[in-house]
């Protein structure tokens, strides 16, 4: 059984067991020790590292580039909190397949790519990489890969059916595809990637790496607040993450009627606007003595809002209170940086 077979299979108290080993010979076996005394927000990390894009294809409606950087550490959200997973001796290279619809750019969290890598017609690994939140790459799919050394691979990219609800153009697109790429790989040309330290000053402080020019490849950014259709009423802060709120009238393209209007919840990482998929959200909107609505967030891609939480209510009026209760944070595993933001989130009042 491969270790990411383990990673899958075992409960967090297991994992601790396995997420301490390091592999030796490549600069992410030499990736310094992590800062002590981290923040509970985004902070600097001690290093942030580049990337290389092998190619894209396309089938389906979507877009697929294969992407690779060092083998790196990384942690997974589990019930009993999150939990490190570190490089192992095996591991080659971070592989990170980008999917994207080809129409609006939106990169979809709901795909789960399958790959399998194979060489001279024998499998080298197969696995689902984690969707994943990195500082300088935003939301992604990935995980370490286990090489046989230089040489040329076959990787398969395989996504699935949709999960999360869509709404306009993206209704129309409901998944299914395979890409086929071609991975020439070296150490030398591993090592050519950017890798770069951070000042030790400002390591561990509050802020983040910016996102990576990824030439061709869409981001995975929230829209900023004054690009949301609707009217923006209003925003708030609670675990580090941002939550702006917009109202649209007239619900229809979202699937409610003309006389609803459209509450939508964009959460959003802080400094670099990064998604934050796979939240459990309900709200609640109190006007005086009485409440409008009491119910759950849908997670939601549209065009315009890209990945949010809504749901249909009577109106939104001047004064009304929304409370937004999380109730389960964003199930992604994060990069150095992210580990310690967005776990406890506690419920947010605004004023609309």
């Amino acid at each position: 059984m491969r270790r990411r077979d383990a990673l899958r299979m075992l409960g967090g108290a297991s994992l601790a067991g396995l997420a301490g080993c390091v592999g030796f010979g490549t600069r992410s076996a030499r990736t310094p020790p992590l800062v002590a005394d981290r923040p509970d927000a985004v902070y600097y990390p001690t290093h942030w590292e580049g990337m290389k894009t092998v190619n894209v294809r396309e089938q389906n409606g979507y877009r697929c580039a294969l992407t690779y950087s060092y083998a790196h550490r990384f942690w997974l959200m589990k019930p009993s909190g999150i939990t490190k997973v570190g490089i192992q001796p095996e591991d080659s290279i971070h592989l990170m397949p980008v999917v994207w619809d080809t129409e609006t750019g939106v990169i979809p969290p709901d795909v789960n790519p399958q790959l399998t890598i194979t060489q001279d017609g024998e499998t080298v690994d197969q696995f689902a990489p984690w969707p994943m939140l990195s500082q300088p790459m935003g939301f992604h799919f990935g995980d370490n890969a286990q090489l046989d050394g230089d040489g040329t691979y076959t990787v398969n990219v395989s996504i699935g059916g949709t999960s999360t609800r869509r709404t306009g153009t993206l209704a129309d697109n409901e998944g299914n595809a395979s890409f086929s790429f071609e991975l020439g790989f070296s150490q030398a040309k591993l090592e050519e990637i950017a890798y770069t330290d951070i000042p030790a000053d400002k390591q561990g402080t509050k802020g983040a790496v910016e996102l990576m020019d990824m030439e061709m490849l869409p981001d995975s950014t929230a829209p900023k607040p004054d690009a949301l259709p609707g009217t923006v009423r209003g925003s708030a802060t609670s675990g580090d993450a941002q939550f702006v709120v917009t109202a649209i009238e007239d619900a229809t393209r979202f699937g409610g009627s003309e006389d609803q209007t459209y509450l939508a919840v964009s959460p959003r990482t802080p400094y670099n606007r990064t998604i934050l998929p796979m939240m459990s959200l309900s709200g609640t909107v109190a006007r005086g003595d009485e409440t409008a609505f009491d119910g759950y967030l849908q997670s939601t891609l549209d065009p315009e809002l890209r990945y949010h939480y809504g749901a249909f209510v009577p109106d939104v009026r001047s004064g009304d209170q929304l409370t937004i209760t999380v109730d389960s944070p964003p199930q992604t595993a994060r990069h150095e940086g992210y580990e310690t933001a967005f776990v406890e989130i506690p419920a947010m009042e605004l004023s609309l």
